[in-house]
């Protein structure tokens, strides 16, 4: 695996070594070593696959609190999407900002989000799957949410917004919140 940095410490994208032949190619797309060699957490605790049916498709922007905080490991499998992530962590230099990146099956590349970062992602095509590696299992009462749509993450989704969850739309601004960037 190759592991390229972002302008966010902590967060990687990760793009496949491939060994290729005739029956097409293998790759490593994940080893605990590697992931501990590049400082990030190797932990996996649940993994998560979801399926969206529609291009515009918004979902996020998802986080858990301490003690239940997750890093994730996510990739499309099928499709393309846009994933954005928002650092949460109290005290970061980077508090606020945010990396997005094009993940699909054609690029078979994946993001790294570490635990205190808020994620989501949109759809750009219909039939989208994603599949995530989460460190931590879900804990409903440690779950929480930022508005795709918070003037001050001014976040860039490309297509307009098809479907997203009632609850999705619904997450505080983070102005209402006492939050401010």
């Amino acid at each position: 695996m190759k592991f390229v940095q972002t302008a966010i410490d902590g967060v990687a994208i990760l793009e496949l070594e491939q060994r290729s032949d005739d029956r097409g190619f293998f790759a490593r797309s994940f080893c605990q070593d590697e992931f501990t060699a590049n400082g990030l957490l190797p932990d996996v605790a649940q993994c998560n696959i979801s399926h969206n049916h529609a291009a515009g498709t918004l979902r996020g922007m998802h986080f858990q609190l301490p003690p239940a905080t997750e890093a994730k490991l996510v990739r499309c499998i099928a499709g393309a999407i846009v994933d954005i992530i928002v650092d949460l962590r109290p005290g970061s230099p980077t508090y606020l900002q945010h990396v997005s990146v094009k993940l699909s099956a054609a690029n078979r590349r994946s993001l790294y989000v570490p635990p205190m970062f808020a994620h989501g992602y949109q759809t750009l095509v219909d039939d989208t799957e994603v599949l995530y590696q989460v460190s931590e299992r879900y804990t409903p009462g440690m779950e929480r949410g930022l508005r795709y749509d918070d003037p001050v993450l001014a976040l860039s989704w490309p297509v307009p917004v098809s479907k997203i969850s009632d609850k999705d739309a619904s997450w505080p601004l983070l102005e209402t919140a006492g939050v401010s960037a």
